[in-house]
């Protein structure tokens, strides 16, 4: 019997270890809002937020440097005409909770929300936290991300 308990509760831990790596990476959606997957047409704006706490480390002062040189050097034209929207969010004050909650936003992240006339898609990209050790790198990869969302292509 004791066996069969030690088998059962290896399961669950393990069930809610998947769970918990899902969410994390992104991978669900409040209800209303598109998985992130395909192609959403026509985008009316993409919002690029750096959030940050208000001491943050580095690593998080750097991928809000390097979104917003991004942001400005590639997309001038988009940033004057409100198609993007590019801003450094402290998650922890009070008055940025309307987006904190709109972005499920739980940590220091980079989020990209595009809008439609329908729908809302909102990601949280974690890749660029693995290239800020090389600025050309970083900014490409994102404007690469960036063009895509303005296309309307979610994937």
């Amino acid at each position: 019997m004791e066996h069969n308990q030690i088998r059962f509760s290896l399961m669950l831990l393990i069930i809610a270890v998947f769970i918990g790596v899902m969410l994390s990476a992104g991978c669900t959606s409040p209800a209303g809002k598109t998985a992130g997957v395909g192609v959403m047409s026509p985008v009316e704006k993409v919002e690029v937020y750096h959030f940050h706490p208000t001491n943050g480390c580095r690593s998080c002062t750097t991928v809000g440097d390097y979104a917003e040189e991004t942001v400005n050097t590639f997309f001038p034209n988009e940033l004057k005409n409100k198609k993007i929207v590019f801003d450094h969010i402290n998650y922890q004050e009070p008055k940025s909770a309307d987006l904190v909650e709109r972005y499920g936003v739980t940590g220091s992240s980079l989020m990209i929300g595009v809008y439609n006339k329908t729908a809302f898609n909102r990601e949280s990209n974690h890749k660029v936290w693995y290239m800020t050790g090389n600025k050309t790198q970083y900014m490409n990869y994102l404007k690469g991300v960036i063009d895509l969302r303005l296309a309307g292509d979610l994937s």
